[in-house]
Order: C-alpha cells, then structure tokens, then sequence
C-alpha cells in the first residue's frame, strides 16, 4: 500500500504551518464567528465524513481570518487541553480522514466500508491532535495523514485472523509464481516454485496449507446484475433443508400408493394395513385372520404383486 499523497489544500481547511500568534486572540466556543461552522458538524457527531471542510459564517470571513481563528484555536488547546477545543479542531480536520480513508479504501476487498476505516480514522485523527506540537512549526496536516493511516491499518491488522508473517509469505509466492510464469511462458510446477523461494517441497506444501486462511471470501459478497443480485450465503446448499422436488415426488406416490390400497380386495387389504402400517408380525395376523401364518404370508405376496402392478399402471 502506497503512502498517500499530499492532501489537497481544501482538505484540511486550509490551514498550513501552525506557528505561534502573538496578537491571536484566543477564540471561544460561543462568541467566534466560525463556531457556527463546529456546531453544524457536531449535530452529526465526531465520526461523520461529511463534516465542513473548513470554518466559516456565512462567507463574511476570507482565508486568512479563517487560518488565524484555527492559529488562536490552537494555542487556546496548548494552554487548556480542554476537550471543548480539542473536539473544535477533530470537526474542522475531519476531511482529512475522509481523504485518507479513501486512499486506502481503494485496495481493500468490496466487504471493508470506508465508514468503518473513517471511524477508525477518527481516532487516529484525535491521537496526532492531542500529540502535535504546534511551536516546531511543522504543517499538521502532513502529520496527522500519517497517524490517521497508521491507525487504520492498526485497526485492519487487529481484525485480521491471519499472521502478519503468513500474508508477507503469501505475497512472496504470489511474486515469485508471477516472475516464474513470465520467465518459463506456462505454469510453473511445485519443484520449480520451490527452487525459486529456496525451499524444500515439503516446506512449500506447509506453507500453501498455511496461506488457505488468507482464501477467504465474505458471505455478504453480491453476485448477478441489477434485480438478480444475491448474496454468497444464498448459494451455498443446505443439506438439512427439504428438497421440494424430492418432497413433491414423495407425497404423489403416497397418493398413487394409497390409491392402489383401496382398490385391493378385503382381505389383501387388511393384511397389508396389518403389516406394513400397524407392524404386526405374519403371526399375528393369522391369529386376527383365523388363519396359519403360511396363509398369510401368501396372502401378503399376493397383496404386493397386485399392488405392484397398479403402480406400475398409473406411471
């Protein structure tokens, strides 16, 4: 991930060098003329990206009334650390995570929302606030996009799963099959993979199985075009469900099967309720039918193969 490149000038408000100001007058919440601008953002809360990119009221101040108001702001935090002041500046220079979240927004998978890098952004924002040392004379802007990167990727390496040590082995095969494949025009073979990363095959085949956790792919990925889209997690089969079609085949052949039942004789029928539905042994039978249990045991075979044939008829 490359470093970011300078912010814009409007991104920060347009503040450059915070240097001392002897003649600043110290501003405060309820009588400076841009604390109109700090409260409208503070309506949406510290973690908006759509807080005003730079002080105002209403047009009737210029640039440079607006660059000595966040000048005294400054020197007003330096002296009181009050969180008032401190809060003041996180919505004047909320744009700059806003910016920065953007930047690296752009080589993360479609699953990672930039508002969540922006919150994270936030507080990075709020740590280079409370740490920057105005009287050096260094542009702050430059110094916050560096802590409110570090604090993003801070917050994406803690939800990583993945050792840090495993991802940079896995680019280091990715480069390597790239350089291997360029070289020999086909796809490189594990032995030559191996010889190019000066490992044994043995050492190759662990490492492949300790890069399946980087192959991942969220459930919430949207797959189609326009009405059709639908979630991974809608394709992916569950075997405990019902099968419909099997569900439907099923309930018309008990229908057929219950068909065939009714037009067997008396005694066919009764000894296959007695059987097949009430579980009575051939045994049993006999003795309800009065009859040995030969007899119903042809009288069974009788039954099926009359059955059979019903069956076969209705398909």
């Amino acid at each position: 991930m490359t470093e970011p490149t300078p912010v814009p000038e409007h991104a920060g408000g347009g503040a450059d060098t915070v240097t001392a100001n002897a003649n600043a007058v110290p501003v405060n919440a309820r009588d400076h003329g841009s604390a109109n601008g700090y409260h409208h953002g503070a309506r949406a809360g510290l973690g908006l990206a759509d807080a005003p990119e730079s002080i105002d009221d209403g047009g009737q101040r210029n640039g440079d009334e607006v660059e000595a108001g966040i000048v005294a702001l400054w020197q007003a935090f330096g002296q009181r650390r009050d969180q008032e002041l401190r809060d003041r500046l996180v919505l004047h220079y909320a744009p700059l995570v806003k910016y920065v979240a953007g930047r690296v927004g752009t080589g993360l998978p479609s699953h990672v929302e930039v508002s969540d890098l922006i919150q994270s952004g936030i507080f990075g924002l709020v740590d280079a606030i409370e740490k920057f040392e105005p009287e050096r004379g260094l542009k702050f802007e430059t110094y916050a996009m560096q802590r409110i990167r570090g604090a993003i990727l801070d917050d994406l390496r803690a939800q990583d799963w993945v050792p840090r040590s495993v991802r940079s082995r896995a680019r280091d095969v990715e480069r390597a099959i790239e350089r291997l494949e360029a070289k020999l025009q086909r796809t490189a073979t594990d032995a030559e993979l191996a010889d190019e990363l000066e490992l044994s095959i043995e050492e190759l085949r662990e490492l492949f199985a300790q890069m399946q956790m980087t192959s991942v792919v969220a459930l919430d990925d949207l797959f189609g075009a326009g009405s059709a889209q639908a979630s991974l997690a809608e394709t992916i089969p569950d075997d405990r469900a019902e099968d419909p079609v099997a569900a439907l085949v099923d309930r018309d052949s008990r229908r057929q099967l219950a068909e065939a039942v009714e037009r067997l004789s008396e005694r066919d029928r009764i000894v296959v309720t007695l059987y097949y539905f009430e579980n009575l042994t051939l045994a049993e039978i006999g003795k309800v039918l009065g009859v040995t249990e030969s007899r119903v045991c042809q009288l069974h075979t009788r039954a099926v193969l009359r059955l059979r044939t019903k069956l076969t008829e209705q398909n």
